[in-house]
């Protein structure tokens, strides 16, 4: 999801833009201290998200929503709580009053993610047809380049991902099969769906089917004890309701 975030205070831009870099899902574009500044960028690119504060010196936040035409999804973040009724009747996604915690911040951006996914998923339907041609199915499989060939992967059949410098390896269930691949965890993060795969470590990607067991640090998948990252800790307990 591409996301801008508009505050004018530049303690609480380093605070929202420290939270989305944890999450591989979340592509932050830019960063602004005045709205204004964010109309020519929304309109430019295809924003999905803007998290937004809402007392600001050159234009209120949802004063500021409301000029927008066919404007992305809102979260606002203020510390009036005073807001939020007025927030809503916009139809703003969520209302996040600061200090914002860091599991209130990911269980904001997943109600985002529902939404966005609902949104699309005619779209990624209408591109997926059945052997018989007359209906149409979810997507379930990804291309991956590997060698001179892009290979067919079915995502159920994806038990980890791990990274190698500049490769990833893709270990295949009840096989022995690995797949390697010239990709970054961005690129491939963006390919999979964030409900059935979270990042949690700089080098593992899990598909939370297979986890057989978790621990303090660690995920077992079958025989393979995964680490979890201080960095994605938080944000994966939070997901899984642990």
């Amino acid at each position: 999801m591409k996301c801008i975030i508009i505050d004018d205070e530049p303690l609480a831009i380093e605070i929202l833009s420290g939270y989305c870099e944890k999450l591989d899902f979340l592509d932050l574009v830019n960063t602004y201290t005045n709205p204004l500044d964010a109309i020519t960028e929304i309109k430019k690119k295809k924003i999905d998200l803007i998290f937004c504060d809402i007392e600001m010196p050159q234009i209120n936040g949802i004063d500021f929503m409301g000029t927008l035409d066919n404007r992305p999804l809102f979260i606002f973040t203020t510390a009036y709580s005073q807001y939020a009724v007025d927030g809503f009747e916009l139809n703003a996604v969520d209302y996040l009053v600061k200090p914002i915690p860091y599991h209130r911040f990911i269980k904001s951006v997943s109600r985002v993610q529902d939404l966005i996914s609902k949104k699309q998923k005619p779209i990624m339907e209408a591109n997926v047809f059945s052997s018989t041609g007359d209906s149409t199915v979810e997507k379930k499989f990804i291309f991956v380049k590997a060698e001179y060939e892009s290979i067919k992967i079915d995502l159920d059949q994806i038990e980890y991902v791990q990274g190698l410098k500049d490769y990833l390896k893709i270990h295949i269930a009840n096989t022995n099969k690995t797949i390697l691949t010239l990709m970054s965890f961005k690129e491939i993060m963006s390919k999979l769906p964030s409900n059935q795969f979270l990042r949690v470590h700089k080098s593992y990607v899990v598909n939370v089917n297979y986890i057989k067991t978790v621990q303090r640090n660690r995920i077992v998948i079958n025989d393979m004890r995964i680490p979890i990252g201080e960095s994605h800790k938080e944000a994966f307990f939070s997901i899984l309701g642990l």
